[in-house]
């Protein structure tokens, strides 16, 4: 006679592979995510391709890279060709390598002096010296705007908050391209599938 424990894991476990059909869901839904946020970054590098050059170049008051036009190209190609990839869901594998190496780059190369959290919240455990001083600032601006402005209609769509840029969106993006990197476009909603099953079949 069998585990009546053992029994019911294995019907679970035979439950949660009946799911399986729906694999492609998840790493479509993160292509969509991720597309129009790689899109618009690349976007905004092409369109003021002199500054981001300036930025990427200048050791002083930017990233101080060797090539920055080169660089500015690379990156800004990178993500806004890489988002129409990552919609259709073609070549998805290769180019979450490239996309990585540009999230890794934004997060310890730009953001890394700013700590983790992208929104300044001096109550989280996270919060840094940058972050507790940020919330002084806010404060002020907050009752700057209650004296001499609307403050419950400027407010009225949410709170005012201080920028903090720290790595967070950078690093979440890098392990969504990761995540990727590893699954592929996914079943049936990307060209990468298609293309594969086409060619297993010419091979068979």
């Amino acid at each position: 006679m069998s585990n009546p424990i053992s029994a019911m894991a294995c019907r679970m476990q035979h439950a949660l592979d009946a799911t399986r059909f729906a694999d492609g869901l998840a790493p479509l839904l993160l292509r969509l995510y991720l597309a129009p946020v790689l899109m618009q970054a690349g976007w905004t590098k092409l369109s003021h391709f002199e500054d981001t050059a300036a930025w990427f170049g200048n050791p002083e008051w930017g990233l101080g890279l060797p090539f920055p036009e080169l660089m500015t190209a690379l990156a800004a190609g990178t993500e806004f060709f890489g988002a129409i990839l990552l919609i259709v869901g073609l070549g998805v594998r290769w180019i979450s390598i490239p996309l990585m190496v540009t999230m890794l780059v934004a997060a310890f190369a730009v953001h890394w002096p700013n700590g983790w959290l992208a929104i300044s919240d001096a109550s989280s455990w996270l919060a840094n010296d940058r972050v507790l001083e940020a919330s002084e600032r806010l404060g002020v601006v907050k009752e700057i705007l209650r004296e001499h402005g609307n403050y419950s209609w400027l407010t009225e769509q949410g709170s005012v908050v201080m920028l903090n840029n720290g790595i967070e969106f950078a690093i979440t993006y890098f392990i969504m391209l990761l995540s990727l990197f590893f699954t592929g476009g996914g079943r049936y909603f990307s060209l990468d599938y298609w293309i594969k099953r086409r060619c297993s079949g010419a091979c068979s």
